[in-house]
């Protein structure tokens, strides 16, 4: 097996939002604001290689809404996701399978592009798109809360293409690439679970956006269960210390991965890691 970082670049969310109850001059020395509030996120993929199958682990915002839409959030920085593909010799075509951990928009927009006409159609041509069915149920019919951030331009599409597969808790995608699911932040978001070199490592999403999040009560404002959050957090990080997991970030603008350690304050990052150095 083969792991790659997939950077598609960064953007801007409120940080209050990001960190919820914690106060403001907590969170500001771990992720500084700039004068609106908005703090730099990344949005970080992973693509998993195993033998014939090339699996993607989410795919970042995309590059196909409004330009109002973007102005909200922001996005910079020279990555792109096809970039990021080509720099290590593949292409969307490549791809075989399709992971979304959940359908928030700036972890699935890029699974949809449109074409030369304006329509919108899968980013990847030749890979089954994995969704955990209850959660595909939620986002499809969504709460009033969280509509803003279920666009049907980035689920409908992958319906419509024949690509979709529905999960359900206990499915394997492939040896060595299995998932926990979690329901806090939003319902049935699956967190990859990759057995790498004699390691473990998940793929946090958005149970622990970044670094700054490790302390359990750290729990951010978007989370339509606050309170299940931090009971999942709690017990993901006992489980995560025991089995000296590794967790690799999608959000942290500089952090990729960290091993953990027991403090007395709760579980904190033990050493910073980057997948390439394993």
């Amino acid at each position: 097996m083969n792991l790659y970082t997939i950077d598609t670049g960064f953007f801007k969310l409120d940080g209050g939002a990001m960190f919820g109850v914690v106060p403001k001059t907590i969170w500001n020395k771990i992720n500084a604001a700039d004068e609106n509030n908005l703090c730099d996120w990344a949005m970080r993929c992973l693509l998993v290689e195993e033998g014939n199958r090339l699996a993607l682990i989410d795919c970042g915002l995309g590059n196909k809404q409004s330009e109002k839409f973007f102005s909200y959030y922001q996005p910079f920085g020279p990555d792109s996701l096809e970039k990021s593909l080509h720099k290590i010799g593949f292409s969307p075509e490549d791809i075989t399978d399709v992971f979304l951990t959940h359908l928030h928009f700036d972890h699935c927009g890029g699974a949809v592009k449109t074409d030369k006409n304006g329509k919108y159609i899968t980013a990847f041509p030749n890979a089954t798109y994995y969704s955990h069915a209850k959660h595909w149920d939620w986002a499809t019919n969504p709460n009033s809360r969280e509509k803003a951030s279920f666009l049907t331009e980035n689920m409908l599409p992958i319906k419509e293409s024949g690509q979709l597969k529905l999960l359900d808790d206990d499915d394997e995608i492939f040896p060595g690439f299995n998932y926990i699911t979690v329901y806090g932040h939003t319902a049935a978001m699956m967190l990859p679970k990759i057995s790498y070199k004699e390691k473990t490592i998940i793929y946090c999403a958005d149970l622990i956006p970044s670094a700054g999040h490790l302390p359990v009560s750290y729990v951010m404002a978007y989370d339509v269960r606050p309170l299940q959050s931090l009971s999942e957090k709690e017990s993901f990080m006992k489980e995560a210390v025991v089995n000296d997991w590794l967790l690799f970030f999608e959000h942290d603008k500089r952090i990729e991965a960290c091993s953990l350690i027991q403090t007395d304050r709760g579980v904190r990052m033990k050493e910073e890691i980057k997948i390439e150095e394993l």
